[in-house]
């Protein structure tokens, strides 16, 4: 799949360790803001226990984990939208990106001093929004002129898109960013090419001390209340916890650690499988002695779709899909005996592929 989740926050907030925690791509941490060269990409596996479920009663080779790619955005600071340099850049390369991950510091290091020298997560989100959407606002007012030269000669249809971004305009001017926005898809599809960076979905994440990893504590109670009303997702994990965890290999000795914590899992897992989820994605699986793979679709996707997933060639030549419900397979142990029972299903080009589905596509090319 080519979506992409952002990773974004101050610097000195965490995100960079969070980010080595879920990806095999590793990325140098720095405390000053702008001071790394480039933003960090890595593929990230999405945890799912269905995998192993599966291979219980289908022994295979290999098991693969669908991934999804995640860009750690350097850390921004006030001004970022004001700059010609490092600071607009990785502004832009938010804009590029489907989703963020808004990772605020809600701990206290003196060893990892704070841009603004105080504790504040609810400033910070605050200062990081507002520089999305001056941003915004700066690439709705560039369109305005240019459509207002084009409503002046008459153009029907430029007055009608002159009075969609007004709309918008007002609500960025109101310090609200486009999200909150309510619009239909007529007025979504005037400002699509302006790929506004605060119309994104968002995950926050409160990075807390070790001690507080299970529950929280005053800074990310403060983000929750500051959110509240907001249909925003707010997790808490302990960076520097999640990273000592990511460096033990035995799995005893991860289990141990989480119990330690106070955590039925690492904390990363559930931020992998929100921000896949607040993409839209679903995930649909392939059994086989060879390999047991969950692919990535997006919502809502058909049959040949998801057989182009796995293969064009499949998709091209698609006759038609053998379903098997995950809950039917794990129920009754193998193809063979879902089969037997009635589950199995055979489904055209119209069935819309279901989180879970076992898919076996016949095609003819």
């Amino acid at each position: 799949m080519a979506l992409k989740c952002g990773i974004i926050g101050l610097t000195n907030s965490g995100k960079t360790t969070l980010f080595n925690c879920m990806s095999n791509t590793r990325a140098e941490s720095s405390a000053a803001a702008f001071s790394a060269a480039k933003t960090n990409m890595g593929m990230v596996q999405v945890p799912d226990n269905r995998l192993y479920e599966l291979a219980k009663r289908q022994p295979t080779r290999k098991i693969v984990h669908a991934t999804v790619e995640f860009a750690d955005i350097p850390g921004l600071a006030k001004g970022s939208q004001a700059a010609t340099g490092t600071g607009n850049k990785f502004l832009a390369d938010i804009r590029n990106t489907d989703a963020l991950i808004h990772v605020l510091r809600c701990f206290e290091n003196e060893a990892v001093p704070h841009v603004d020298g105080r504790i504040d997560p609810v400033g910070d989100m605050e200062s990081v929004e507002l520089e999305l959407q001056v941003k915004d606002l700066e690439s709705v007012e560039k369109k305005i002129i240019k459509t207002e030269k084009l409503a002046k000669v008459g153009d029907k249809a430029a007055r009608l898109t002159l009075e969609i971004l007004n709309k918008y305009r007002h609500h960025l001017e109101s310090f609200m960013p486009v999200r909150s926005l309510e619009t239909d898809e007529q007025e979504r599809q005037q400002v699509e090419d302006l790929m506004l960076l605060s119309a994104k979905p968002v995950i926050y994440v409160c990075n807390v001390d070790g001690e507080y990893a299970g529950g929280g504590n005053e800074y990310s109670d403060r983000v929750q209340k500051a959110l509240e009303g907001q249909d925003a997702e707010v997790l808490i994990l302990a960076a520097q916890v999640e990273a000592e965890i990511a460096e033990l290999e035995d799995q005893d000795d991860r289990k141990d650690f989480l119990e330690d914590a106070g955590l039925s899992e690492p904390g990363v897992n559930r931020l992998i499988r929100s921000a896949y989820k607040l993409l839209h994605l679903d995930t649909f699986f392939t059994v086989g002695p060879k390999e047991i793979r969950a692919w990535t679709i997006t919502r809502g996707t058909a049959a040949p779709g998801a057989a182009g997933v796995i293969h064009s060639d499949l998709e091209k030549g698609f006759i038609r899909a053998e379903v098997i419900k995950y809950d039917d397979f794990i129920a009754l142990g193998s193809e063979s005996a879902c089969r037997d029972r009635g589950k199995l299903s055979v489904e055209g080009k119209n069935y819309v592929v279901k989180d879970g589905d076992l898919l076996n596509i016949r095609f003819n090319v």
